[in-house]
């Protein structure tokens, strides 16, 4: 029988083996210039040597080889959003659990030509997002981010609309080893891979991306780097603020091409195997505690389906 030859050790390497960390997010921009400069002169991250044409910046604080891509296209879309797996092993046993839960596979796993390299594959998500696992890329430079530099440290978490978000947080859960953290109501879910109390959140919505966040070094790092963006013309569209889930500060910002970014600070950490999730009731002082901040959710880009669902990343 099929079940007396399985590998044994390959099915408790399948089992065990989950997404540990964000790496970055590709996004393709009609306006390219204008992206890159937003993101090195206002938002704080520095760039990173490449010869393909397209940009790649690191934030600061980390040693994460790159956290965002970008490239010139038709429309602004999210090509990509990369994540960690701790092996090769686990990237190899992560396809085999996306192939089996009837997952669209771009590519299988293999050396990665990007900058930094490593090993992984890609795939579309149950919604059409397209997707990166990969292990072994290479490291990049980091610096000690002062109390009031105000630039980001690293990516913090990812947002995501979804038009059947309790079927996405089954799949994020049972396919790529997330474990559910805490609800606001029913509609948004806060996911963890990590002891940070979420690294991914699901709303509903059209398949699509919400915003980005990046770590600060704390609220007086939140607010310089805030200073910073409004001096070159860039407001807060919602913050500064605290959320009740994850017990984070916030201050919400949008790039020239559209995309919402986030600073955010002291992110709740948990334990990754015992934190019990919680139920928030929605209320304007559970979206943000000191309820003092501009704007609000209302205020943010409007969602609307990603461009090209369930077509590869032509980068």
């Amino acid at each position: 029988m099929q079940g007396q030859n399985a590998n044994p050790n390959r099915m408790r390497s399948q089992t065990m083996s989950r997404v540990t960390e964000i790496r970055y997010v590709g996004y393709a921009v009609t306006e390219l210039e204008a992206e890159r400069t937003f993101y090195t002169e206002s938002w704080g991250l520095e760039s990173v040597p490449s010869d393909d044409g397209m940009v790649w910046l690191k934030a600061p604080g980390h040693d994460e080889h790159h956290v965002v891509r970008l490239r010139t296209g038709e429309e602004n879309r999210i090509d990509v959003v990369s994540l960690a797996a701790d092996s090769r092993a686990d990237v190899d046993a992560l396809c085999a659990k996306v192939a089996a839960a009837g997952g669209k596979i771009v590519h299988e796993p293999r050396a990665l030509t990007t900058p930094g390299g490593g090993y992984g594959f890609r795939f579309f998500t149950p919604d059409g997002l397209q997707f990166e696992i990969s292990s072994d890329v290479a490291r990049g430079g980091q610096r000690d981010i002062g109390h009031w530099d105000g630039v980001p440290v690293k990516i913090s978490h990812i947002v995501f609309h979804s038009p059947d978000h309790h079927a996405l947080v089954a799949w994020f859960v049972d396919v790529l080893g997330f474990k559910v953290s805490d609800w606001l109501g029913d509609f948004m879910v806060f996911l963890r891979c990590n002891s940070a109390h979420h690294r991914i959140a699901l709303l509903p919505g059209p398949p699509c991306l919400n915003h980005v966040a990046y770590d600060m070094t704390g609220v007086d790092g939140m607010m310089r780097g805030a200073h910073r963006l409004k001096v070159k013309g860039t407001d807060i569209q919602w913050g500064p603020g605290r959320h009740t889930a994850g017990n984070n500060t916030f201050s919400y910002f949008v790039t020239p091409g559209g995309f919402a970014v986030e600073y955010t600070a002291e992110l709740e950490e948990v334990d990754f195997e015992s934190h019990e999730p919680k139920v928030h009731i929605p209320a304007p002082l559970v979206m943000d505690q000191w309820g003092i901040g501009t704007g609000g959710p209302q205020t943010m880009p409007h969602a609307v389906p990603n461009p090209g669902l369930f077509v590869a990343d032509p980068a």
